[in-house]
């Protein structure tokens, strides 16, 4: 921290509050808004087969919110630095609520469909105001040199227990309900078949989001904006967007950021498309493969927020941001490499070494993710905050996709995983060299109706000091 004043109507717009409390507030954030979603994982698709619906329209379910999100990332992106971040964040709430609700409830495969859909765009909104809301407040509190590593990592974390125990409940909590003799029956007949023991984590995770969006609105507090129209609103996105689209063009180290993220998706595609798989094999049956890949989920999760936690450890350790990215990605390719070198073993011994290599994934892309988003942080200012975070995600989602596809597409074996061990390591070849510092944060150009504020001098980028995203998991 630099220790400058900040002019009291600044920090007065996001209600006076501390670095501690703002980061506080951002870990709770993270943490409600994840947990719903953690508990999907485990249920998703054991609830829609016992609706009756087939494996092709599972997947089509699954595309949906995919595509979804993939489509609105960037001009939800532009609405949060148009109208504020805490709005964006209760509709966010909102549409979960409502996906959870047609999810547990729904029998129709339309109702299932939109519950996906409403589920990915509410993924789209909530994919950088959280973090944009935090940042702008330690900066309104302590000037932009202000610490964000820590807040970043432990909200990072935060995001990642909160997959792992939703995994756990929404694994769990069927199967302890199913010990009460008749407890499923009743709750069928009772709700003509609406209400099962599979649908219950869905509807609690429906209240669940109830309580983020009660708690959005009342701990957020944010700097009023100036008072816009309908017509303004729309306006103002696609200028958003196009900022957002013109930040990697401008700036060496932002398309750094932007490829990594896409090296991350391509080894999560890995991870996820063929982890399944490789666990029912190992286990003999479909069913109890299922519950040894919840299992592993689980444990993914825990070693994305122990790398979180550890981020700014290893920062001071190799010295910078920038070296650190570098370090932890290499933790990557070895897990991938480990995974695909023991695809055709299952001893005791190639069991042990893929699941180090499984943990050894989220380890590196968890302490990879805050020191990517320190270095963003000091690239951008609040104006254009959520579109960069946006674009990063949508970076991640798309190669996400296209790389899942590929990887279906190949011969089982080794070749997969070696493949995104490469595109890994390509990415983490990208952070040998350290980029030159900007001399202000990149930014949008105009504001629909009127420029905008001149930027902020960013000044070089403190990469020694302790300074500062949630893990790369795509749950869905």
């Amino acid at each position: 921290m630099t220790g400058r004043p900040v002019p009291a109507a600044v920090s007065a717009g996001h209600g006076g509050l501390d670095g501690a409390t703002a980061r506080r507030r951002y870990v709770t954030v993270s943490f409600l808004f994840w947990l719903p979603i953690g508990m999907s994982i485990a249920t998703g698709v054991l609830l829609f087969t016992e609706r009756g619906m087939g494996l092709a329209a599972i997947a089509g379910f699954y595309a949906v919110h995919s595509l979804t999100a993939a489509a609105m990332e960037l001009p939800t992106g532009g609405l949060s630095d148009v109208i504020g971040r805490r709005p964006v964040l209760a509709i966010a709430g909102l549409l979960n609520l409502t996906a959870f609700t047609l999810i547990g409830l729904g029998a129709a495969g339309w109702a299932i469909a939109l519950g996906m859909g409403l589920m990915g765009l509410a993924r789209a909104l909530s994919s950088g105001p959280a973090e944009a809301w935090y940042v702008d407040t330690v900066h309104a509190h302590a000037g932009p040199d202000a610490d964000l590593r820590t807040g970043l990592a432990r909200g990072s974390s935060a995001t990642s227990a909160a997959l792992a125990l939703g995994t756990v409940l929404g694994g769990g909590l069927p199967w302890l309900l199913g010990l009460a003799p008749g407890l499923g029956e009743w709750l069928a007949d009772t709700t003509g078949g609406l209400v099962i023991l599979l649908s219950v984590p869905a509807l609690l995770g429906a209240l669940v989001e109830g309580v983020f969006v009660l708690y959005v609105l009342s701990a957020l507090p944010e700097p009023p904006r100036p008072r816009t129209t309908l017509r303004r609103v729309v306006g103002g996105v696609p200028a958003a967007i196009a900022a957002g689209l013109r930040l990697g063009a401008r700036d060496a180290l932002i398309r750094r950021i932007l490829f990594t993220a896409s090296a991350a998706g391509a080894a999560l595609a890995a991870v996820e498309l063929l982890t399944p798989g490789r666990a029912a094999a190992l286990m003999g049956t479909a069913e109890s493969g299922a519950l040894v890949f919840a299992g592993l989920a689980c444990a993914g999760f825990l070693c994305s927020a122990l790398g979180s936690q550890l981020a700014p450890l290893v920062a001071r350790f190799t010295g910078s941001s920038e070296r650190a990215v570098l370090a932890s990605l290499g933790f990557t390719v070895l897990g991938l490499t480990l995974l695909g070198l023991t695809t055709h073993s299952m001893s005791p011994l190639a069991t042990t070494v893929a699941v180090t290599g499984y943990g050894l994934v989220y380890l590196g892309l968890g302490a990879a993710g805050p020191n990517e988003n320190d270095l963003l942080h000091r690239r951008v200012d609040a104006s254009g905050r959520a579109t960069a975070l946006s674009v990063q995600s949508l970076s991640l989602q798309l190669v996400a996709a296209g790389a899942g596809l590929g990887a279906g597409a190949l011969p089982p074996g080794p070749l997969p995983w070696l493949l995104a061990a490469t595109a890994v390591l390509a990415g983490a070849l990208l952070w040998v060299r350290r980029a030159a510092p900007a001399k202000t944060p990149a930014r949008p150009d105009t504001a629909a109706g009127g420029p905008v504020a001149a930027p902020v001098p960013a000044g070089p980028l403190h990469d020694t000091a302790p300074e500062e995203i949630h893990p790369h998991a795509r749950p869905m």
